[in-house]
């Protein structure tokens, strides 16, 4: 009998990780507060998980796959027997301290309670829980069953042995997760993505580069080797000698340039000016279909991926 995942909120996270548990062989039961919620994210899995199948990315049939899924008919009925929970409710810290209490409470106590937030540490919500020791973030790159990284954000009083079982389970679900040594507000991933955000908000708002351009720069140029290598690989290969070489020839101006890169206030008039650009190049109405796009292919990139040796 397989292992059981439950996931809670069914939107497109929550649809998202059930994709993936499934996928790699799960059982999983998806339940959400809002029954319309559960009945509509059935249609959605399909399409998605078939696109999979189109790709080549899933080894069994879509309903094979699909077959794994089960929506519950309440919380508890969810929780019954799962190895580990996957949260995706509201991102706020009052909805996350009551959807935990109610899980620490009705799960089973061996069972590893994780959320999905993208940036509320997981001491905000699970200090005054007696299972505190069981919770933890996993947070993933939307969408998880394409974008594999899952980022483990432990409280400190979260215990090894939960880590390690986590770390466990979504490496044989196919994810890649890192662990955060200490908490920080928004993890690693969007503290990275933030300042990029920051600096290209920056540019476009002193009139450097539209944003088509500085978009450009990332898909035509920094993305294609972030795609397969970090930042410190990138710079390792960059030099000669290596990462030490590198910063030899190019610390200097790094830092210097470092200075001048202020703190985006993400000012109404610029994001404006930004969404008008973006809706002449894209009308409101596609941007769902720009999404399946994107997914696509994303899925494309995957499947290239798995071709290759690291």
């Amino acid at each position: 009998m397989s292992e059981k995942i439950a996931v809670v909120g069914a939107g497109l996270i929550g649809r998202a990780w059930a994709i993936v548990f499934a996928r790699a062989g799960f059982s999983v039961a998806i339940w959400d507060a809002i029954p319309q919620a559960l009945q509509s994210c059935q249609q959605l899995l399909r399409e998605n998980v078939a696109d999979l199948a189109g790709h080549g990315l899933i080894n069994e049939s879509v309903d094979a796959v699909l077959a794994r899924i089960s929506p519950a008919a309440s919380l508890a009925e969810a929780l019954q027997g799962a190895v580990l929970v996957q949260e995706n409710v509201k991102e706020t810290v009052e909805v996350k301290r009551e959807i935990f209490a109610e899980m620490d409470r009705l799960a089973s106590p061996d069972t590893i309670l994780t959320s999905s937030t993208s940036w509320i540490p997981t001491s905000e919500f699970s200090e005054h829980l007696p299972g505190r020791e069981r919770i933890l973030v996993a947070h993933p790159v939307n969408p998880p069953y394409l974008v594999p990284l899952v980022e483990l954000a432990p409280a400190p009083w979260t215990s090894a042995k939960s880590v390690e079982r986590a770390r466990d389970i979504y490496t044989r679900a196919g994810q890649s997760p890192v662990l955060l040594k200490k908490e920080i507000t928004g993890f690693l991933l969007n503290r990275i993505q933030g300042a990029v955000l920051n600096e290209a908000l920056n540019l476009y708002e002193n009139g450097y580069a539209s944003s088509e351009d500085l978009d450009k720069v990332l898909k035509d140029g920094l993305g294609l080797r972030w795609s397969f290598m970090g930042p410190f690989e990138t710079i390792d290969l960059n030099a000669p000698e290596g990462v030490l070489d590198y910063a030899r020839r190019y610390g200097h101006t790094y830092r210097d340039v470092a200075k001048t890169q202020l703190p985006n206030e993400w000012q109404a008039e610029t994001l404006a000016a930004i969404e008008k650009e973006r809706r002449a190049a894209l009308g409101a109405d596609k941007l769902g279909e720009r999404a399946r796009w994107r997914d696509n292919r994303l899925m494309g990139l995957v499947a290239h991926k798995r071709k290759q040796p690291d």
